[in-house]
């Protein structure tokens, strides 16, 4: 059987599709990619890719939108951005898509929630498809929205929308996702690297995790944190600032417990090390420190952020701030409150309990089947 999967030039988006194609290719499939820029998000995944659209990345695609100034949106704004944007970006890697689905002939397409032209692809050629969630946002509205942004494509194609698809939700219920087809354990992955070796279990003294994910990062910096790691000097926990090499300058000099890690250092491995986590409120974040069960304080800026700090201060394992309200009571509650860390456990063994990648080969293997 060979499965297209196939996603925007995006870690957040990518990364929580890897253990889904890992396990088809361990059942004997063949998987390929089809990425777009930039491929270099794929290429730790260890798949075959081929590139697809015109080069431009979703970076660029947004900062077409940002020309006005700084501007505070409510969620239904930033939902609504992200069709457009992403429609946009889709559009792009129409013809090569539809070329590489025609040449390869898969006999399912798995794409992500914010890859608009793949259910083009897949109605046109009559291929089955899954929708592929990247964590509590619920994808089908996306998919719609993107499917109308694109209605003058679907129409030269001679296709009405988006075909009968299945959803894949990488959550349990109590966190979100569509809830229409399958639910799967969440299982990080983040790419190859090297992890200090005194880290990779919990030591004698607390430690607090501190990341930004990729793409705040690369935008806003280690300033974003600035207050945080301030306070940290008052807390008794050791630190690591795990920002992908981001500058660290704008913070001076850093206080004793607080030690940056240089460059890339795969998160799950490092979280299952600790005992809570900082971070800005990326699905991947998010999940990848709900499934080794540890408290979470959540700074969101934007895209998801504030829908996945809701669902995870609801369900009671996380705590969500400011950047600029962070004080050393607020750590020292993340760290040593009981029912922040009992919630945390409870939500590692909700997570645990749903079938493993693995266990869906069979379905996705039956939709080929029907179809055919």
């Amino acid at each position: 059987m060979r499965i297209l999967f196939s996603a925007p030039g995006s870690a957040a988006h990518v990364f929580p599709m890897v253990p889904t194609a890992q396990a088809l290719r361990s059942a004997g499939h063949d998987v390929l990619f089809a990425g777009q820029a930039p491929i270099t998000v794929l290429r730790p995944t260890g798949f075959p890719l081929v590139e697809v659209g015109d080069g431009t990345t979703t970076a660029e695609i947004f900062a077409r939108f940002g020309t006005n100034g700084p501007k505070e949106l409510t969620q239904e704004e930033i939902n609504r951005l992200a069709v457009i944007g992403f429609a946009e970006h889709s559009r792009s890697a129409l013809g090569d898509l539809f070329r590489l689905a025609e040449t390869w002939r898969p006999d399912v397409i798995v794409h992500a929630t914010m890859q608009g032209t793949a259910p083009l692809v897949a109605a046109a050629l009559g291929i089955p498809t899954v929708v592929h969630n990247f964590g509590v946002t619920a994808g089908l509205p996306y998919v719609e929205g993107m499917a109308a942004e694109l209605a003058d494509e679907y129409r030269a194609r001679g296709v009405t929308g988006p075909p009968e698809r299945t959803v894949l939700d990488v959550v349990p219920a109590s966190l979100g996702g569509d809830g229409t087809g399958w639910r799967v354990r969440y299982v990080p992955f983040n790419g190859g690297g090297p992890v200090p070796a005194d880290l990779v279990a919990r030591g004698g003294r607390q430690r607090v995790v501190v990341t930004l994910g990729t793409a705040l990062s690369r935008t806003a910096g280690a300033r974003y944190v600035d207050r945080l790691i301030e306070q940290a000097a008052t807390v008794d926990a050791d630190f690591l600032l795990a920002l992908g090499g981001a500058d660290l300058t704008p913070l001076g000099e850093l206080p004793p417990n607080v030690r940056p890690l240089s460059d890339w250092v795969p998160l799950a491995q490092l979280l299952a090390g600790c005992d809570a986590v900082v971070h800005h409120g990326g699905a991947g974040t998010m999940m990848a420190a709900a499934a080794v069960g540890i408290p979470q304080l959540f700074l969101p800026s934007g895209a998801d952020h504030f829908t996945n700090a809701a669902a995870a201060v609801a369900q009671g394992f996380a705590l969500r701030a400011e950047p600029q309200m962070v004080d050393g009571d607020l750590l020292d509650t993340l760290l040593n409150d009981d029912s922040l860390r009992k919630a945390a456990l409870a939500m590692r063994d909700e997570i645990a309990a749903l079938p493993s990648p693995a266990g869906l080969v069979g379905d996705i293997e039956d939709l080929a089947t029907a179809a055919r």
